[in-house]
């Protein structure tokens, strides 16, 4: 993951094609969520008094094979003024003679946002020729978008063949180097906390991890699939009967390796997300008519004394249904334990964000990761397209 930072380019004078991610959840035609914005701030900050000006580009939504009015970054480029306090006028598309000469004419120190780049089918499909077209609006390009750099998209991949050096942004240099410190050089013990709905969307993640990690802690919906491989009864709980076997297997599989996979021992349950409360009981004593929705509170010690040893903390999934409040408190207590740790600790994937911000330990946490697919694929061992495309280090 060596890759030729911005720090080392020297962008005087020149013209930076920065890639962000800017996809932002809008609400009444403005920004509703700025924290991607803020992001990439601090790369736009570095081009701008390092002497350069800067063409910045994003998708955002999926708009179907063209322009899409309710999909405009105009919402962002209102955002973007507010925060680095100087215009970010929009062009009106991102490739052709109109927007060129606007790129060609912007001064050290100017920002210019091009439209929504998936407003071209070619984006999506890392077509040479669109990517040509953006290619010529800059000297340079920079991807600071680590949440995107899993699509081999025009922006992210075909463009980097006609515009080098193609170097990584501050937020991808972080990216990197939180998810290389877990990957390459953890201290140990390391731990993974995984959770959400289901085993077929981490399957290959645990697997992988059961190699690298001192321990496995699973929470969420997933983990019922888990205990109905042991055996359990788990009523009306979350299972995917078609991976029971694959979990048998990996239970196996970590049971050979020694590695502990860490399952819930007893759930909150009740007879449906919209119940008013539930109760805890056993995982051995869970009544067919009612389902968990979170884990209970003796598996919250037992998965905070797993967490009190380690060295190196990596957490993706919500270990409930936390958007409900009777469902909440197993996953509002394990941020606080992950933020409590003295480890090295990361996080990634938007529901485990909006977790540690709603239990407001998010400053406490060693990184948080913008990214979600990227995260997970990464983790999973998988080559990012958008990272093999950048320049090697020298």
């Amino acid at each position: 993951m060596a890759k030729l930072s911005i720090e080392q380019l020297d962008l005087a004078g020149r013209r930076v094609f920065l890639r962000a991610d800017l996809n932002v959840p809008l609400e009444g035609g403005a920004v509703s969520d700025d924290t991607r914005a803020r992001a990439v701030v601090p790369t736009i900050r570095h081009a701008l008094e390092a002497g350069a000006c800067v063409v910045l580009a994003s998708h955002l939504g999926r708009p179907k094979g063209g322009p899409a009015p309710e999909l405009s970054l105009a919402p962002m480029a209102r955002c973007l003024e507010a925060l680095l306090g100087r215009p970010v006028p929009l062009a009106p598309d991102c490739v052709g003679p109109e927007v060129e000469g606007r790129a060609k004419s912007l001064k050290p120190g100017e920002v210019l946002l091009l439209e929504n780049l998936r407003f071209h089918p070619e984006e999506e499909a890392n077509d040479d020729g669109f990517a040509r077209g953006l290619a010529v609006l800059a000297d340079v390009y920079v991807n600071d978008a680590f949440a995107a750099a899993h699509r081999a998209h025009a922006s992210i991949v075909a463009i980097t063949k006609h515009l080098q050096p193609a170097a990584a942004g501050l937020l991808m240099k972080r990216e990197l180097e939180a998810l290389t410190r877990i990957l390459e050089r953890p201290e140990r013990p390391l731990v993974a906390v995984l959770g959400g709905a289901k085993v077929s969307d981490k399957i290959t993640l645990i697997e992988h991890l059961l190699e690298r990690v001192d321990a496995v802690v699973i929470g969420g919906g997933m983990a019922f699939t888990f205990l109905a491989a042991l055996g359990h009864d788990v009523g009306r709980s979350l299972v995917e009967a078609d991976r029971i076997t694959t979990a048998r297997r990996v239970l196996e599989a970590a049971r050979r390796r020694g590695t502990p996979i860490v399952l819930p021992v007893d759930a909150v349950v009740a007879d449906g997300i919209d119940s008013p409360s539930g109760r805890a009981v056993s995982v051995r004593e869970i009544p067919r008519s009612r389902m968990g929705l979170d884990i209970g509170p003796l598996t919250v010690e037992r998965f905070t004394g797993v967490l009190k040893g380690a060295r190196t903390i990596v957490w993706n999934g919500p270990l409930g249904v936390f958007e409900k409040a009777p469902f909440a408190e197993g996953t509002m207590k394990i941020a606080a334990a992950v933020a409590a740790s003295s480890a090295f600790t990361v996080i990634g994937g938007g529901d485990t964000v909006a977790a540690v911000h709603r239990a407001g330990v998010a400053d406490r946490i060693g990184y948080i990761s913008t990214a979600g697919g990227a995260f997970l694929e990464t983790l999973e061992g998988r080559t990012l397209p958008g990272v093999e495309a950048l320049t090697e280090a020298p």
